[in-house]
């Protein structure tokens, strides 16, 4: 406070002195002529090239990006059914809310995320000279959360799409959308990763992004240097709700095929093999006497599926499917997947150390079925309080299953828990022995090897699960 006020007085002291001297001296106190400039408005070259190449990409690229505005209501009955509303006091709620798109035919073909549109009673688009259309939705597939929208328009600007599978980490990258409805930003970043697993889904193959993308942005494009969408931005990891430079976008290798039959006939068709399947560590790699951790190991098979009736079993790995090695749990659903309905295809699995070789024909996945999808990671684990499961116990507990052995609590911060061995697991198999009793589990560990890891099948809320214990 003193600083301040010594400034101030010092001020005003200054200010009498140069009144009195103005007041005391003739002529004027500055001398005439033209005043200098501030800054400079020095003008550019016109042939100079621009400051960055994204500049005249955001500008041909900005009008094929369109805003999407939806509508959905929420709530019981039916939107302003007065029967609804005087009886059951549940009126329909209409909310909005707003995403991106980006067109890719320029007679009216859109693409989005399929959480955009999901649910919407009405879809407006807004393109880049203002109008708004109603689009039609030609297709959803929620497994890929993509959709593809149709408005009566020709003629639009697009953004033709490029090859995801020649991207690498550290290339640069542009995201265009409408974050928080501010139309058309533009964002820049480069490719952080590509592949990564989020859990979103059971075709998980995201590309990452420090690209700043938001609320909004969903849906738009994530554009290369070369001007063609490379992905398509969905998803962000956050704890405020805003961008903290991780965003994830979706292939466009993973989406054209899937945009092709939506265009052709409104939904998508899958190749199914009939597995759950997990992801091998290097503890469970040397429990099935692997040199290395590769593979999708197969925690269980369904019955009168293609993996049955070519002699599948819990416990295999799968290494090899139709010609293609399977490095990762993660590639084999999306193998599966792209494989035509009625293909017969040759898998090769590692079972008790051995490679076998069997030849499935792979059967189209119905709606209601699950793909190949890899379950939590198994880690070791040991130090567990259980119980023998007896069907009363099952059917207090509301298991399906009817017999095994129920781990009843587990220590805190012991290696179990680190495992991720849970409280209302039930032990099924020890080392490919079947567990009926608490005593079966004791004897079963006590007569494993000392120096390999103990394997665990644990069945989890409907789903199996192999965890390795460690010796």
């Amino acid at each position: 406070m003193r600083a301040g006020l010594s400034v101030h007085l010092w001020a005003a002291v200054g200010l009498m002195a140069a009144l009195a001297l103005v007041t005391v001296r003739p002529g004027p106190a500055f001398t005439a002529g033209p005043p200098t400039p501030l800054w400079s408005e020095r003008t550019l070259d016109a042939a100079s090239p621009p400051p960055s190449p994204w500049v005249e990409l955001a500008r041909m690229l900005k009008p094929a990006v369109v805003n999407i505005n939806t509508k959905r209501f929420e709530g019981g009955g039916q939107p302003g059914d007065p029967f609804f509303e005087r009886f059951f006091e549940t009126p329909r709620r209409a909310v909005r809310s707003l995403g991106s798109g980006f067109v890719v035919n320029a007679n009216g073909y859109i693409v989005t995320n399929n959480h955009v549109v999901d649910g919407a009673s009405e879809i407006k688009v807004r393109l880049s000279d203002g109008r708004e259309l109603t689009a039609k939705v030609l297709g959803r597939d929620g497994r890929t959360d993509l959709a593809l929208l149709k408005v009566d328009a020709t003629g639009l600007p697009l953004i033709p799409l490029g090859d995801s599978s020649l991207l690498r980490v550290g290339e640069p990258v542009m995201a265009i959308g409408n974050p928080f409805g501010l139309e058309q930003t533009v964002t820049t970043g480069i490719v952080s990763g590509t592949g990564r697993v989020i859990g979103d889904g059971p075709y998980d193959d995201f590309i990452q992004t420090d690209a700043s993308i938001n609320p909004g942005n969903s849906g738009g494009p994530l554009i290369n240097v070369r001007g063609q969408a490379v992905g398509i931005n969905t998803a962000i990891v956050t704890q405020s709700g805003g961008s903290v430079g991780i965003g994830f976008a979706i292939p466009v290798n993973l989406a054209k095929p899937v945009l092709a039959q939506l265009a052709g006939m409104g939904h998508v068709v899958r190749g199914y093999l009939g597995v759950a399947i997990q992801r091998v560590t290097p503890e469970l790699a040397r429990s099935f006497g692997m040199a290395e951790a590769r593979g999708a190991l197969v925690s269980a098979v369904v019955e009168g599926s293609p993996a049955t009736k070519a002699g599948l079993k819990p416990g295999d790995v799968i290494v090899e499917y139709d010609g293609r090695p399977i490095a990762r749990s993660e590639e084999l659903p999306r193998a599966v997947a792209a494989t035509p309905v009625g293909r017969q295809v040759r898998l090769i699995a590692m079972r008790d150390g051995k490679a076998v070789t069997l030849s499935a024909k792979i059967a189209q996945l119905a709606e209601a079925e699950e793909p190949a999808t890899p379950g939590p990671k198994g880690r070791p684990a040991l130090g567990l309080a259980v119980e023998t499961l007896t069907p009363k116990l099952a059917q207090e507990l509301g298991l399906p299953d009817r017999s095994g052995v129920l781990v009843r609590g587990i220590e805190e911060d012991s290696p179990a828990a680190s495992a991720g061995v849970r409280a209302g697991d039930v032990i099924a198999e020890v080392d490919h022995h079947p567990v009926k009793t608490v005593d079966d589990l004791t004897r079963l560990i006590h007569q494993h090897q000392a120096d390999v890891p103990t394997l665990l099948l644990v069945h989890r809320q409907g789903g199996h699960l192999y965890i390795a214990l460690p010796s």
